[in-house]
C-alpha cells in the first residue's frame, strides 16, 4: 500500500495500538533544556526511577542563558533552572552540552550540528519548535512536561497519528527572498491554524533547492501554522550535511535506508496546498501573531474583527500604513529560526562597510557555540561589530525574553525569530518577523526597506 514519507517513519516506530487511536511510539532521541525538564526529573525521583535510555537523552542550556556574560546569571529563577539541569544531568547520567562548551546552543540547533538529528528518527523535546528537525526526514515534535517524564521513564510516547497535508512549493525565489518569506507567506495566506491535526510535508522544486538551513527554517515555523509536525524528504543535500558529524558514525550503514524515505507517487494526502514563489516578496508582520503579515509593498489590511483591532492598538499601527512606516528601534538577528551560519553570512553581506542607523539598537546572537566559532573564523564578528552591532554569546536571547535580552516597552523590533505575540520579547515589546536580510537592511536604514533592491 502506498505511503507518505510521514507514514513510513511513523509506522516504523509503532509498538502497539490501532491506527485512528492512540498508538505507542518508540522515541529515538530525546532532547532537553533547562525550562521544561525539572519537574519531569523530580517525578522520576519521587517514583525512585531511572531514565530508560540515558544514552538517547541529550541536554543543553539555552532559554535562560545570558548572552553578554554567560556565567553571570542574576535572575534567581533562571539560575535555579540552569543549576538544576546540570545536577539532574549528572545524577541521571545524561550528556549535557554545558555552559561555555563547544556544543552548547539552542536545542534545535545542537541536534543537527552534532549529527544527533537524522532521517527516520522520532525526536521529541519539551519545546514546540522541535518540528525543526523534520527538515531531515524525521518525525519531530514538542511535548509537555508530563510527556517528558513519560519518555524519561519508558523511551515511548502515546500519540494519535495526524492526517497528511502536502505543501507543494514551486518557482525560483528572487534574490532577497528566502525560506523565511515562504513560511511567513503560507501562514499569512492560510492562517495560524491551517495545519491543525496534520503533519505538513513540504515538497516541490523550491524546497528541494533549499539548503538544510532553509529547510530547517520552514519546518521550525510549521508550528506557527497550527501543525505539530513539519517534514521534508531527505536527499543528497541532507546526507551531505550529516556526513562527518560527531554523532553520525552510523552514516555509511544508514544511508541506504535513508534513501528509501520519500512519499510514494500514489500516496494519499488528506489535503494539498500549492504555492508558486516566483513573484513572492519579502514578508513583514504587522500584528501580534504570524498570520498578521503582508508583502513588503502591500498596505496593512483593514480591521476585520476584534483581534485585528487589538493588534493594531498594541502595535501602535493603523490600516493602510506600510512596513516602511514602522518606527523601528531594535533589530534582533538570532533564534532557532534564523541564527545559523548561512543566516549570519547573508546578513553580513548587507551590513559590511556600513553603519547601523543611530536610532537602532542591533544585536547578533549566534544560535550555538559552533555557529559563533565558525562565524568568527570567517571574520563575521568584525563585520558586525564594525557596523555597530553587538556580537553576543549563543542562546535563545531576545526571541522570548526569558533572559536579560528584552525589547523595551513600546519599541518596534525587526526580529528573525518565530513569534510576534504580545509581550513575547518583553513587556509591551512590538515584534515584526522578517528574514535575516530584511533585519540587517533595516538596521542600516533605520526602517524596513525592500531588500530585493539591496541584495545583488
Amino acid at each position: 500500500m502506498a505511503q507518505t514519507l510521514f507514514d513510513k517513519v511513523w509506522n516504523k516506530h509503532v509498538l502497539t495500538g490501532k491506527e485512528g487511536e492512540p498508538q505507542l511510539l518508540y522515541i529515538d532521541l530525546h532532547l532537553i533544556h533547562e525550562v521544561t525538564s525539572p519537574q519531569a526529573f523530580e517525578g522520576l525521583r519521587l517514583q525512585k526511577r531511572q531514565l530508560r535510555r540515558p544514552d538517547l537523552t541529550f541536554a543543553t542550556l539555552d532559554h535562560n542563558v545570558p548572552t553578554i556574560d554567560i556565567f553571570n546569571i542574576r535572575d534567581e529563577i533562571a539560575n535555579k533552572q540552569i543549576t538544576t539541569l546540570q545536577k539532574n544531568a549528572k545524577d541521571f547520567g545524561v550528556h549535557i552540552f554545558d555552559m561555555g562548551s563547544d556544543e552548547q546552543g539552542i536545542v534545535h540547533m545542537v541536534g543537527p550540528e552534532t549529527g544527533l538529528t537524522q532521517p527516520s528518527k522520532t525526536i521529541v523535546c519539551g519545546d514546540s519548535h522541535t518540528a525543526t528537525h523534520g527538515a531531515f526526514g524525521a518525525i519531530a515534535f514538542g511535548i509537555g512536561t508530563s510527556e517528558v517524564e513519560h519518555v524519561f521513564a519508558t523511551q515511548t510516547l502515546w500519540q494519535t497519528k495526524p492526517k497528511n497535508l502536502k505543501i507543494e512549493v514551486s518557482g525560483k525565489l528572487q534574490p532577497g527572498v528566502y525560506a523565511k518569506d515562504i513560511i511567513l507567506h503560507l501562514i499569512n495566506q492560510h492562517g495560524v491554524d491551517f495545519g491543525t491535526g496534520y503533519a505538513l510535508e513540504f515538497t516541490g522544486e523550491t524546497i528541494q533547492s533549499l539548503s538544510m538551513e532553509g529547510r530547517m527554517t520552514i519546518c521550525n515555523m510549521a508550528i506557527e501554522g497550527g501543525a505539530k509536525y513539519g517534514i521534508i524528504q531527505p536527499d543528497e543535500t541532507t546526507f551531505e550535511y550529516i556526513k562527518g558529524r560527531p554523532y553520525a558514525q552510523n552514516f555509511n550503514q544508514s544511508i541506504g535506508e535513508w534513501q528509501k524515505l520519500y512519499s510514494d507517487e500514489d500516496a494519499h494526502f488528506d489535503k494539498v496546498i500549492t504555492l508558486d514563489v516566483t513573484n513572492l516578496e519579502p514578508q513583514v508582520t504587522w500584528g501580534t501573531n504570524p498570520e498578521m503579515g503582508v508583502n513588503f509593498s502591500s498596505p496593512f489590511p483593514e480591521i476585520q474583527n476584534i483581534n485585528d483591532e487589538r493588534a493594531y492598538n498594541y502595535m501602535g499601527l493603523k490600516p493602510g500604513q506600510k512596513a516602511e512606516d514602522i518606527d523601528l528601534g531594535y533589530v534582533f538577528l538570532g533564534s532557532c529560526t534564523n541564527a545559523r551560519l548561512s543566516d549570519l553570512i547573508e546578513a553580513s553581506h548587507i551590513v559590511k562597510g556600513k553603519k547601523v542607523h543611530p536610532k537602532i539598537t542591533a544585536i547578533v546572537v549566534p544560535g550555538s557555540r559552533t555557529v559563533k566559532k565558525e562565524a568568527e573564523s570567517l571574520g563575521l564578528d568584525k563585520v558586525f561589530k564594525e557596523a555597530g552591532f553587538e556580537w553576543r554569546e549563543p542562546g535563545c536571547s531576545m526571541c522570548l525574553g526569558m533572559n536579560p535580552d528584552q525589547v523595551p516597552e513600546g519599541v518596534h523590533c525587526a526580529s528573525t525569530s518565530n513569534r510576534n505575540f504580545e509581550g513575547r520579547q518583553g513587556k509591551g515589546a512590538r515584534t515584526h518577523l522578517v528574514s535575516p536580510a530584511m533585519a540587517a537592511a533595516a538596521a542600516i536604514n533605520g526602517k524596513f526597506v525592500d531588500v530585493r533592491k539591496v541584495v545583488v
